[in-house]
């Protein structure tokens, strides 16, 4: 374990964050325990993958770098140690860093790690969570699966309906993913749950009722239909 203000650390994150391949190459080169080494303290720690996709972000040239990391032995499903335990491919889910995404899938990641911050979920939940859509949809592409709340979020009707079909959901469930389609935009999937028995009223995430989110959410033709409903 090295501390998080270890000189080697400090540095591999500069070097990163700037899109230094060459220089990350020549660090792993003097010091080729930071590719597999963690880094923080007994109670907090991470992976060098974590720092390639910290937030916020789409450092340039992270594929390449990512690409680097993993051949010189960075664990690519390593997970965040501390409060939570997301991988490197969560934390990229979260900050929208579709360049990211598919080089750590590029290199074997799980897409359907578990771990996400506040559901405990895959990738895919954290990208839907924080309304990085660019990543959502980039997982969904890559064939992630999707949950019921999930493919409302995203508008997937069919994978919404098909997954509807095919599952027992309670009406908390349904009122779920009717608020996750409200906050998006998603005027077909709000209507599909709202025939199926989802609460628009019902007080929801972000103190917001599944209406008051997708009334905020600057959808024109969603925001039309709930004041009619």
């Amino acid at each position: 374990m090295l501390a998080a203000d270890d000189p080697r650390v400090v540095s591999l994150a500069e070097l990163v964050r700037a899109g230094d391949v060459a220089g990350v190459r020549a660090l792993l080169a003097r010091h080729p325990s930071l590719a597999t080494e963690r880094f923080g303290d007994a109670a907090t720690s991470r992976t060098v993958l974590h720092v390639a996709t910290d937030w916020p972000g789409h450092p340039p040239r992270v594929a390449e770098t990512i690409a680097l990391l993993v051949a010189a032995g960075a664990a690519v499903d390593g997970r965040f140690a501390g409060p939570h335990s997301e991988t490197a491919l969560h934390w990229a889910a979260s900050s929208d860093d579709v360049d990211a995404i598919d080089a750590l899938l590029d290199a074997g990641a799980d897409i359907e790690a578990d771990g996400a911050v506040l559901t405990g979920g895959t990738p895919l939940a954290d990208a839907v969570v924080f309304a990085q859509w660019n990543a959502a949809r980039r997982l969904v592409q890559r064939g992630a699966t999707m949950t019921v709340w999930q493919a409302a979020a995203l508008g997937e009707t069919d994978e919404l309906t098909r997954v509807l079909d095919a599952g027992s959901f309670d009406e908390g469930d349904i009122t779920n993913a009717c608020w996750h389609a409200c906050r998006a935009g998603q005027l077909a999937a709000v209507q599909a749950l709202v025939a199926r028995g989802a609460d628009l009223d019902r007080l929801g995430h972000d103190h917001l009722t599944g209406r008051q989110a997708g009334l905020a959410s600057g959808s024109d033709d969603l925001i039309a239909w709930l004041r009619t409903v």
